[in-house]
């Protein structure tokens, strides 16, 4: 159970992560592959970039306690909780339109993470 309670903590840290990095590239702006690295630093001075690879830093480090003592095969498939989270947080903070495709295939991860967890 707390080997479980880790590999969470460690997919919401992942997902927070990733849904500052998106909140700092909405007041960025649209850039291309090839002007990111000229643009680097700049990205970089908005808050919510530097701050979502805090959240990806503390979120591998609970990973290397997670693997430290948990079987692979076991923790990595709920890292797929990543997929409900985000879609979750970008439909509330983003107001991403949710498809039912996007709706069932959540419910699939869902059950395979029940599956998953009750090994």
């Amino acid at each position: 159970m707390a080997n479980l309670l880790v590999i969470l903590l460690s997919v919401v840290f992942g997902s927070v992560g990733q849904v500052l990095i998106k909140m700092g590239m909405k007041k960025f702006g649209s850039i291309s592959a090839v002007d990111i690295w000229a643009k680097l630093l700049q990205v970089f001075l908005i808050p919510e970039i530097p701050l979502g690879f805090i959240c990806f830093g503390i979120s591998a480090v609970l990973w290397l306690a997670v693997l430290s003592k948990t079987e692979l095969s076991y923790a990595y498939p709920l890292v797929s909780l990543n997929y409900v989270f985000i879609l979750l947080l970008s439909a509330w903070l983003f107001k991403e339109h949710i498809s039912l495709f996007r709706v069932t295939g959540l419910l699939f991860i869902l059950a395979g993470v029940t599956f998953i967890s009750r090994s």
